[in-house]
């Protein structure tokens, strides 16, 4: 009887030390190989004060084919940004919801190439929202995919508007188009 008392008072303390670390953690590393999850899991941490840092797709040791994020938590820690998660291996699908999220006031915060579970590999970006603006900035969002850098150099020469920027680039075997270099540029409207 002492035994199990001893070993539930102990996990009582570990239980009390992980939620006393927990409120002092400065970064939050989010890892899933479901895109889905990693969405939710994002929301999860802003809803705490965190924000995105950085996320890249590969694989890990142990988790094998994951999305990892990097979130770092507010001096304030209050709720204050909210995150989409847009993954497609269709250059149209992907265009047409940067344009709708861009309309909502959702800002270009990276991509990366993600090979799901099922063996098919995805263009991610992940989008951010500031809820504390009261009066939201829209974006135009353009996505260029080739499978030749020249084209892609011609192409983006094409831009004739000086406030469209290049925002990032993927370059890796995609369901898009095989071996593509995928470029997004943003305008403020």
């Amino acid at each position: 009887m002492k035994n199990i008392l001893f070993a539930a008072l102990c996990l009582g303390m570990v239980g009390l030390i992980q939620i006393t670390a927990t409120a002092q953690n400065k970064f939050k590393l989010l890892a899933t190989n479901k895109t889905s999850t990693m969405e939710k899991e994002l929301n999860q941490a802003a809803d705490l004060g965190y924000r995105l840092e950085g996320f890249n797709g590969g694989e890990t040791m142990f988790g094998g084919k994951e999305t990892v994020a990097i979130l770092s938590i507010a001096s304030d820690a209050k709720a204050r940004y909210k995150y989409k998660l847009l993954a497609t291996n269709k250059t149209s699908t992907m265009q047409k919801e940067l344009q709708e999220y861009g309309n909502a006031g959702y800002e270009y915060k990276g991509q990366t190439v993600f090979e799901t579970t099922f063996g098919g590999k995805e263009v991610v970006t992940i989008l951010e929202k500031d809820l504390t603006v009261t009066e939201l900035p829209k974006y135009e969002y353009k996505l260029f995919a080739t499978n030749k850098t020249s084209t892609m150099e011609k192409e983006l020469n094409t831009i004739s508007d000086p406030t469209q920027k290049f925002v990032g680039i993927t370059v890796a075997e995609t369901a898009f188009g095989g071996k593509e270099v995928v470029v997004i540029t943003r305008r403020r409207l």
